[in-house]
């Protein structure tokens, strides 16, 4: 199957978020926020790990109080991911956490306070150098905002974020990223899309409060799927009242769906019916568990007869086509062995796992050969 994107990205500036660049032709980043307090260390690393397992680029950490911010820094120590610091209300709070060693700082220019306070944490970021973000969330505009046009709306959040742009701008700081975050699909895809037509700085997508896990995966796939079609966006993350490390997990599979970023197996499979050879829904539950830990792009094709599984298994790393007593595997494309279909699960695992190590294999001789070849 080829994994690659039709999709034309729009051009940005690119910025970094400790190691990870964000922007340009850096690849879309995806990134998480961690709902422990955080001034309980050992949990919020723990989080921050499981997510890192996940596949996340970068995580966000709340820095509430000045507590937290001593938090902030034993946190940063123990992890190997990137980390930005979210502060609300309190500029001082952004200036001890950029002190702190935070890779990016998140404000609201709805709640930060005045431009003066602006400015000193700019002067914080730029002396440190770490980017920021300006993030706009329809639920807290600035009063007079709300007053002018009477509801959230993109252009409302356009000018909100115009305005904070404005005063980076006047003081030559452009190490920063943007969002224009709304819980409603519209209105994020209107206030993006205006964004997007009027800076070239990267674009932090989201639905922010998309709600639980299965409603909030869907309102995310309908907005971020459609902005990222439209070549927007440049570092993303699925808001949910679930676990950070399966936001991680849904914005790899949106990715993945529109052939932009792999992160691990993607599954096709089918939903089943009478003619199904084998419990598929049982096979698939049982190897989406298995196989999280792995990272390399690998396309598992799993049918439960024959009907479309040739056809499926032709375009796929592995193709499974269920049979009894034995079930057809193809590999890259072409018929290869055949397998004990009440093991499937056993031996799927098994050639997709020989599958990673070739690939990790193969990553590893090529960098070492663009190494040699730099240098």
């Amino acid at each position: 199957m080829s994994h690659h994107s039709p999709i034309k990205r729009r051009p940005t500036k690119k910025i970094h978020v400790g190691s990870v660049a964000v922007g340009g032709d850096a690849p879309i980043s995806v990134q998480s926020m961690t709902n422990t307090n955080t001034c309980d260390v050992e949990a919020t690393v723990a989080q921050i790990q499981r997510c890192v397992d996940a596949g996340a680029d970068f995580m966000r950490v709340s820095t509430p109080t000045m507590e937290s911010v001593a938090a902030f820094a034993e946190i940063k120590k123990r992890v190997n991911v990137p980390l930005v610091a979210d502060i609300h209300f309190d500029y001082k709070i952004a200036l001890a956490v950029a002190d702190a060693g935070a890779d990016c700082l998140r404000i609201n220019p709805g709640n930060i306070g005045n431009e003066q306070k602006v400015r000193e944490v700019i002067a914080a970021a730029r002396h440190h150098g770490v980017s920021m973000r300006i993030g706009v969330n329809a639920g807290s505009l600035e009063k007079d905002l709300q007053k002018k046009y009477g509801e959230p709306t993109g252009e409302a959040m356009l000018e909100s974020a115009l305005r904070h742009i404005d005063i980076l701008d006047r003081n030559n700081f452009d190490q920063f990223k943007i969002s224009v975050k709304a819980s409603n699909v519209f209105l994020t895809l209107d206030a993006y899309r205006l964004i997007s037509a009027q800076v070239d700085n990267p674009l932090h997508l989201g639905v922010t409060e998309a709600g639980v896990y299965r409603t909030g995966t869907v309102k995310s796939a309908i907005a971020l799927g459609g902005l990222l079609l439209e070549g927007i966006g440049d570092t993303m993350r699925i808001s949910l009242a679930s676990q950070p490390e399966e936001e991680i997990k849904i914005g790899f599979d949106i990715l993945k769906s529109l052939n932009i970023r792999s992160n691990g197996v993607n599954f096709i499979a089918c939903p089943s019916c009478s003619r199904q050879e084998f419990d598929v829904i049982k096979v698939m539950n049982e190897l989406e568990s298995r196989l999280e830990d792995i990272r390399e792009p690998i396309d598992l094709s799993v049918i439960g007869c024959k009907v479309n599984g040739p056809g499926e298994a032709k375009e796929v790393d592995i193709g499974v086509v269920g049979a009894s007593p034995n079930s057809l595997v193809y590999l890259g494309g072409q018929k290869s062995h055949l397998i004990d279909t009440k093991m499937l699960a056993d031996e799927i695992e098994q050639m997709v796992r020989a599958k990673a190590k070739e690939l990790a294999e193969a990553r590893a001789i090529a960098k070492q050969k663009e190494i040699i070849r730099v240098g």
